[in-house]
């Protein structure tokens, strides 16, 4: 992470320091002069000092009293309880009961605002079960789908938004089963509080807010679509390398995922009986572009910006407020991250990541060596620049092979199958069931045959009354041979 973003994280504020050699020699005098025991101190204030940068509140309560300030500027808000995935029942159970309590203590500050106009909830699906993965479909919509639903049911007593967040990739469809069975729930037929956030650097988002759009029809809902660029990019990336799969989820450019988005919101915004879109983003030139689509004739409940605590700020008070006041009239919900300092790390980490990669804008705004005409640059144009040099659109980033590729000309990766994907495992199944009837035999590697012997039955152990095939184990004839 380069020097500009430390000094983003812990001035909250854009400083003009781009000197990494020198952030390290400082650091090295430091450590040099007061050792250990300073630096250990010196972290422990750095971190209280990030989490009050991008944290709201260690509580519920102080995170709705901290918002007071901006939503008395127009600022509306979005709560998140900070927590990774649950590991145990316990953990599930602990963040079961947060939610609980945020939704009671955010309804009752919301004061009858209702869902476009009131604070909302976030809530992440990993958090409410242990074993949130497509291998336990089944213990997951009978499990974790009564917790989700009973979380909606309470935040419609309060009539305040609750958004189901988006992870990672290979959980993309789990997510959209329980996201269509909620929207199909009787008791919340009429009720436009459900929300959805689809991440555009995934390639198929362009599909997945076709299949919403299609869903809120068929379900006569209008829902929440948080759209937001995507937090998981490394992850993304090496998960593939370390499976084998085809290809990458995601793209591979960050001009890509710009492209996309705009794309995907002129998808959004041309359906607004069905939708309600939210655009999360810090790009300047991306709000300018979303503001110039969607039209001057705005009208409350059209549509949404949103940003995070301690990110967005600065730029949306421009967006905020009349237009009499040179504002653009336009509401901006604040994603609200709520937790103490020990849940923090995770979310800490993916900020870090965010605003260290030099293609972010957060990062770009604050190095003074790049221009307002580069900055605000569209990515349209990149994009055709980029295939009249390279000779073609759309080509992946040089620098990145792909996983089967992973090693170069030493050797191919292993390849693996991404046992997420519906259509790869209905394959696998068709396969499967084609050499259900062989009696597979293995025997001994020798150089001459090997004798007549025993064979041991080889179980399936998922099912031992399943005989995979017959081993032949070598005798010790056989080994003298």
């Amino acid at each position: 992470v380069n020097a500009a973003t430390w000094g983003l994280l812990l001035t909250g504020k854009l400083v003009a320091t781009h000197n990494e050699a020198g952030l390290t020699s400082s650091l090295s005098r430091i450590i040099g002069k007061r050792g250990e025991p300073m630096i250990r101190k010196g972290v422990d204030m750095a971190m209280r000092l990030m989490g009050e940068q991008f944290v709201t509140g260690e509580t519920i309560g102080e995170a709705l009293a901290n918002a007071s300030r901006f939503e008395a500027k127009g600022f509306r808000y979005s709560y998140d309880m900070l927590g990774e995935a649950a590991l145990t029942e316990h953990d599930a159970q602990k963040y079961l009961a947060s939610y609980e309590q945020a939704i009671h203590s955010i309804g009752k500050a919301s004061h009858g605002r209702g869902i476009y106009e009131g604070p909302g909830i976030s809530i992440k699906l990993s958090a409410l079960h242990p074993r949130y993965s497509r291998a336990q479909y089944e213990r997951v919509m009978d499990e974790l789908y009564p917790r989700l639903l009973s979380l909606t049911l309470l935040a419609k007593q309060y009539d305040i938004g609750l958004n189901i967040d988006a992870e990672e990739a290979d959980r993309l469809e789990l997510s959209l089963d329980l996201l269509e069975r909620l929207c199909f729930e009787p008791q919340l037929t009429g009720w436009n509080g459900i929300g959805f956030v689809i991440q555009a650097y995934q390639k198929r988002c362009p599909y997945v807010i076709d299949y919403v759009i299609d869903l809120a029809r068929r379900s006569r809902h209008r829902l929440m679509i948080r759209l937001v660029k995507g937090a998981y990019w490394d992850s993304e990336i090496k998960r593939a390398q370390v499976e084998g799969l085809e290809g990458y989820p995601v793209y591979t450019r960050k001009v890509y995922t710009d492209v996309s988005y705009i794309a995907c919101a002129r998808k959004l915004l041309a359906a607004p009986e069905v939708i309600y879109p939210q655009f999360a983003t810090h790009n300047a030139h991306t709000l300018a572009a979303i503001y110039q689509i969607a039209g001057q004739n705005y009208y409350p409940g059209q549509y949404e910006f949103q940003c995070l605590h301690g990110m967005g700020e600065p730029l949306y008070e421009q967006v905020v407020g009349k237009v009499a006041d040179g504002k653009l009239n336009r509401p901006c919900r604040v994603y609200a991250p709520v937790g103490t300092h020990e849940t923090l790390l995770a979310y800490l980490v993916r900020r870090l990541l965010e605003n260290g990669a030099n293609t972010s804008f957060v990062n770009r705004i604050a190095d003074h060596s790049i221009s307002i005409q580069e900055l605000v640059a569209d990515p349209v144009n990149q994009i055709e620049r980029m295939a009249t040099q390279e000779g073609g659109f759309g080509l992946p980033h040089p620098r990145i092979p792909l996983p089967r590729d992973l090693y170069g000309t030493e050797r191919a990766n292993s390849s693996g199958i991404d046992m997420a994907n519906e259509h790869r495992l209905a394959s696998l199944s068709s396969a499967l069931l084609s050499t259900a009837h062989n009696d597979w035999k293995a025997t001994p590697m020798l150089g001459c045959p090997a004798s007549e012997g025993t064979l041991a039955a080889a179980l399936n152990p998922s099912d031992l009354r399943d005989v995979v095939g017959h081993v032949q184990e070598a005798s010790l004839q056989d080994v003298d041979n």
